[in-house]
């Protein structure tokens, strides 16, 4: 495809954006070995032969990790593992308190349901899935013939690489496709974490923030089968032999190094348009805000009260707030660097130039009233949606085994193997549901709901209204004291045939209905907008020839670059870059649960017992910053040097320019990265695990007194010292 074409042959020269690998050496290797990059585009993506890329990895279902040793050892973060750690952890062997260390292989903890997933082969397949769409196709047309397309593409590549899994993204709104060939580890087994002292250390507070003291990261393995492919959770099962793996440096990091990240940026929004950042600020966000907020509440306050109940909703608890807090954070970002303003401005140009270069059949002098129309049509169904589904679908937990059971039990055939996955479901959902907690959850989203939404289930007139005279308290206590799915045991016992009748039932049955009565509704409105967004995109494409374009993120594999750099958040004030053990000392506080120190890193501090993975100062080096671009799902990606070395794991943004998904800020914009030296020292100080290291492979270094880690010749630093040293004798 033409447009393709364009936007490869152009070179990139900012710090801005997530870049596709097979488009480096055209756009981005120049720029990149300009500052301070070593390797070839060849060494970090090769189409056919072992490169970088082989070494990362998606962590999970949202995250990044990177294999640091030939034996399938992966590094991601601490919040990226967090549902693995909590779903292993119990009041006996609580492993988010106290952390966990296998000794060897064999003391390794299987993680259920946990991936691990290799990108094996990159393919530009716009040609197949577009070559046959006419090009004044649009709304369900148009769908309907791109879907038909992927399905063909899916069956011919899946026949060209068997046993291997094949997801085709769509990229700039749906302008250009690619396929990835992926190959999935389903046996990945927790090796090390350290506790959430330390891998969260700040909590909710420092969260989004600098300056940051969080060794947010933990450890996995990837087994295989005998013959190193892919297999289910056996005994037999041996560690991965990996085809490429992070060398890790020892050398350290100073201001205005080059720094690379590689992962799987999540979800951005780089082309929203004025109209749509109108909705996130008056709808959208503050409904999110709201909801999460209200439940987070309900959820703390049991949370501290018990331990069960502690461990039992760390992950939901973790999840929730930290996308609430981003959503607040954005909302600010957005309007205090005013980008409404600039999406305005470019738009206006936009405009201009579509109406004198284009021709109307082309479709981009109507793609943004298009956006504007549709958005402004499905306003109030988007509002009651979101509210459905955050509040009740995604708050209220009987809501989930009801429906499941529903489903399964009222199936056209109900055979052993749909009640085994019932059954296994169930096991999993009640080790972490507490029924008290979801009931007050239930009381509280209930009055939102009824609140703030104007199409309502039918579940508030029919039986809320009829039944209990308005009363909602009356209703869910009723719902959780007569209802089978409050706990595993009743669950387990119900008849099929009572089922449907089950007061979770009725209440899960209203409000799916009434998601998917408004989901209908906005069907049109979606392809309109869909419409628009893809011209849209196109025709800035078109309109500025000589700019450097990269797509939205969509959970697919980029590569981002700039340089270590401090920031100036506001008048008078200058955050250095990175930050030191002292600061975890200083912020340390026995009676804040987020900043409790453990014993051990404090007697480790008070000794100066640092070991090699000091700084040259002494100091031992906790959290960096860099201003590459990431978001969510980079968490626990490798931060790298210029020789593709791990120096870090990027594990957050910053709060100044949390409008980032929106507009990259690049004056403020930061990554913040867990320095590896501080894995290092916790690894093999902190939990006296240093045979992980022997593994790894360590480069470079010093000890902070000219001496070398490696014991084979000085490290970068120390090199520089040395050379500078010599020149003041002369």
């Amino acid at each position: 495809m033409c447009l393709a074409a364009a936007v490869v042959s152009l070179t990139a020269s900012a710090d801005e954006g997530m870049w596709l690998l097979p488009y480096l050496q055209k756009m981005n290797i120049g720029d990149m070995r300009a500052k301070g990059c070593e390797l070839t585009a060849e060494q970090i993506y090769s189409i056919n032969g072992s490169s970088l890329k082989d070494a990362i990895v998606i962590f999970g279902n949202g995250c990044t990790g990177e294999v640091v040793s030939p034996e399938g050892l992966v590094f991601t973060n601490h919040h990226c593992g967090y549902a693995s750690i909590q779903e292993l952890s119990s009041v006996e062997h609580d492993y988010l308190k106290d952390g966990f260390w296998a000794s060897s292989n064999a003391d390794e903890l299987p993680a259920p349901g946990l991936t691990v997933t290799f990108i094996r082969q990159i393919l530009d397949v716009t040609p197949e899935v577009l070559g046959s769409v006419p090009s004044i196709a649009g709304g369900s047309e148009r769908v309907e013939i791109v879907e038909r397309n992927i399905e063909a593409l899916r069956e011919r590549l899946a026949a060209e690489y068997p046993g291997k899994t094949i997801a085709v993204k769509s990229f700039f709104g749906g302008n250009q496709y690619f396929a990835f060939v992926q190959d999935i580890f389903r046996d990945i087994r927790l090796v090390g974490t350290p506790p959430s002292s330390i891998g969260k250390f700040g909590g909710e507070t420092d969260n989004w923030m600098w300056p940051r003291h969080t060794g947010d990261f933990s450890i996995f393995r990837i087994y295989a089968d005998k013959e190193n492919n892919p297999a289910a959770y056996s005994p037999e099962n041996v560690p991965y032999r990996a085809e490429n793996h992070l060398k890790i440096s020892l050398d350290g990091i100073e201001e205005n190094d080059f720094a690379m990240i590689m992962g799987f940026p999540g979800s951005t929004q780089r082309y929203m348009t004025s109209y749509e950042i109108d909705e996130l600020l008056n709808v959208t966000g503050p409904q999110r805000v709201a909801i999460r907020g209200a439940r987070q509440e309900i959820l703390k306050k049991d949370m501290l009260a018990s331990d069960k109940v502690r461990i039992q909703y760390a992950s939901k608890y973790a999840g929730s707030s930290n996308y609430w807090k981003n959503t607040i954070g954005m909302m600010r970002g957005v309007k205090k660097l005013d980008v409404k303003a600039k999406k305005e401005a470019q738009e206006a140009a936009f405009q201009v130039w579509a109406d004198a270069n284009t021709l109307p059949e082309e479709g981009f002098s109507d793609a943004l009233p298009t956006i504007r129309e549709a958005l402004e049509q499905s306003r109030s169904c988007t509002a009651s949606l979101q509210y459905l589904s955050e509040a009740l679908g995604m708050a209220v937990e009987i809501i989930s085994p009801a429906i499941s059971a529903h489903r399964i039990l009222n199936a056209e055939e109900v055979t052993d193997e749909l009640k085994q996955r019932l059954e296994e479901y169930y096991v999993q959902f009640y080790k972490d549901y507490n029924m008290p907690t979801d009931r007050k959850v239930a009381k509280r989203m209930l009055a939102m709901v009824r609140e703030n939404v104007e199409e309502l289930p039918s579940v508030f007139a029919e039986v809320i209204d009829a039944r209990f005279g308005g009363d909602i308290d009356a209703y869910v206590d009723y719902l959780y004291d007569n209802s089978a799915f409050t706990s595993y045991e009743k669950a387990t016992a119900v008849a099929p045939d009572q089922v449907a009748e089950d007061p979770a039932v009725v209440l899960a049955e209203s409000v799916i209905g009434k998601m998917g009565e408004l989901r209908g509704k906005m069907t049109a409105t979606d392809f309109r907008f869909a419409d628009g967004h893809r011209r849209y995109i196109a025709g800035l494409m078109r309109m500025q020839p000589d700019k450097a374009f990269y797509p939205d993120a969509n959970f697919t594999l980029r590569m981002t670059y700039g340089q270590v750099l401090p920031y100036e958040p506001m008048d008078g004030v200058k955050y250095e870059y990175y930050t030191t053990l002292k600061g975890v000392m200083e912020k340390e506080n026995p009676e804040n649960p987020e900043f409790v120190v453990p014993a051990k890193l404090r007697e480790l501090y008070e000794k100066k017992d640092f070991g090699r993975w000091a700084n040259r100062d002494g100091e031992l080096p906790v959290a960096f910053l860099a201003n590459c671009d990431i978001t969510g799902g980079n968490s626990g990606s490798p931060m790298m040097n210029g020789r593709g070395e791990l120096i870090g794991l990027a594990f957050d943004g910053n709060w100044e320019a949390m409008s980032g998904d929106i507009a990259f800020e690049p004056e403020v914009q930061r990554t913040i990265g867990v320095d590896v030296r501080y894995v290092l020292f916790l690894i093999d100080k902190f939990a006296d695990s240093g045979w992980l290291l022997e593994e790894m492979t360590l480069v470079g270094g010093d000890c902070g007194k000219g001496c070398c880690a490696d014991k084979k010749g000085c490290g970068k630093k120390a090199k520089k010292a040395a050379k500078k040293a010599k020149a003041g004798k002369k």
